[in-house]
């Protein structure tokens, strides 16, 4: 069995609108730029995952095989809702730790360009009152139970809910974490969006669900992003140059919705996140402290600040108090979303855990060119998608 994992290639596409380039174009494409960086072929590949969440593409692996290389090894499709990408990183990375292979390869690709209002869907007088019927009707619906079940209305009541709890927050604050992203986007050629906007041009758009207007709210694109993922004993027989690139995972860890007495309905992204980022901490070594830079799932701006607390970037309840300190700009002592984030680089969601854990790795190798974050050994990669599922991978530059 492996004790250790490393990055050995990965890439991500170009984020934004694709419209002559179906899922297996855009899968096939991330892949093979990803087996190029790390200087390997698919006939090197010992497993392969692939996540495709909204396209159909219920065996998008074999078709991604078909595409470059059908070489016979196993394949496991993935879904696991925004958090697809990471789990099928996470699977590439538990294949290899468990013996099974030395050498892989993680996909995630979405289309979303065009899809509108994720999770909108007008009930019809024929419906009627949400009423509960059977196991499924009985667990999954939150839409009655919260008022919405689109992403946006959730978590912004997420967000409201920790302004409540904690104070400091308003309309402002919010416009000013989607401020910061877009104006990192700028340096992030692969970014869908790559525009500064100002507060005031934040503020007065068309408002989503309050406190989220249209530009704090995760651009829905096409895009894909790959990874190849080396055991820590096959990399030490590769060149000397690809182990200089390698970037070594300290943690991978996936985490559920908690049991909890008072419902079993409604998601908890703050616990998931939690939970996962204690059991990453542990995992590798390290604390918050430790991290160079953060990439977390900013869905929406609301999601952005829970999420500094529930990182434990900051002290409990400190989150408001930590962004207006300057820690997450570029420039700050904690960047947060230096890509762009979900609301600029684009969120194509199957693609996007692996496309985080990319931004993260890029700067530890020291090439992210002017957006690069000088110094950088230790990242977090972040991701979570409501159902739920929350994805950490801890990395860490070569030495």
């Amino acid at each position: 069995m492996s004790d250790e994992l490393w990055i050995l290639g990965i890439h991500m596409t170009k984020f934004g609108k694709h419209p002559d380039l179906d899922l297996v174009d855009l899968a096939g494409r991330a892949a093979l730029a990803a087996l190029a960086d790390g200087g390997v072929a698919m006939a090197d590949m010992q497993v392969l995952a692939a996540g495709n969440l909204l396209g159909g593409a219920g065996s998008i692996g074999q078709q991604v095989q078909k595409q470059i290389g059908q070489t016979g090894i196993p394949v496991y499709n993935v879904q696991n809702a925004c958090a697809t990408g990471a789990t099928a990183l996470r699977t590439v990375c538990m294949a290899i730790k468990a013996g099974e292979a030395d050498m892989g390869l993680a996909v995630g690709v979405e289309k979303l360009s065009g899809a509108g209002l994720l999770g909108a869907r007008p009930r019809t007088e024929q419906e009627g009152p949400w009423q509960r019927s059977g196991r499924f009707g009985a667990v999954a619906p939150i839409d009655g139970f919260i008022g919405t079940e689109t992403m946006a209305g959730v978590f912004a009541q997420v967000g409201m809910e920790y302004g409540h709890r904690y104070g400091g927050t308003d309309f402002e604050l919010f416009a000013r974490i989607s401020e910061k992203n877009h104006a990192h986007s700028t340096l992030n050629p692969l970014a869908a969006y790559s525009k500064r906007m100002s507060l005031e041009q934040i503020m007065n758009d068309v408002m989503i669900a309050y406190p989220n207007t249209r530009p704090m709210c995760s651009a829905n694109c096409d895009g894909a992003a790959a990874a190849v993922v080396v055991s820590g004993a096959k990399l030490r027989t590769l060149d000397p140059d690809q182990r200089r690139r390698a970037v070594r995972i300290r943690a991978s860890v996936l985490t559920s919705d908690p049991w909890q007495e008072a419902c079993q309905v409604l998601p908890d992204v703050n616990t998931l996140t939690r939970n996962a980022a204690t059991r990453a901490y542990e995992q590798a070594g390290v604390g918050p402290e430790d991290l160079d830079l953060v990439e977390l799932h900013d869905c929406f701006a609301t999601a952005e600040l829970v999420h500094y607390d529930n990182l434990m970037l900051c002290e409990r309840g400190g989150a408001v108090d930590f962004f207006n300190s300057g820690a997450t700009w570029r420039d700050g002592r904690m960047p947060v979303n230096v890509s762009g984030g979900l609301q600029s680089k684009g969120h194509p969601i199957a693609a996007t855990g692996i496309a985080n854990v990319w931004e993260v790795a890029t700067h530890l190798r020291d090439e992210a060119g002017p957006r690069q974050i000088e110094g950088a050994r230790i990242g977090l990669a972040h991701v979570i998608g409501l159902g739920s599922a929350c994805g950490v991978h801890i990395l860490e530059k070569a030495a």
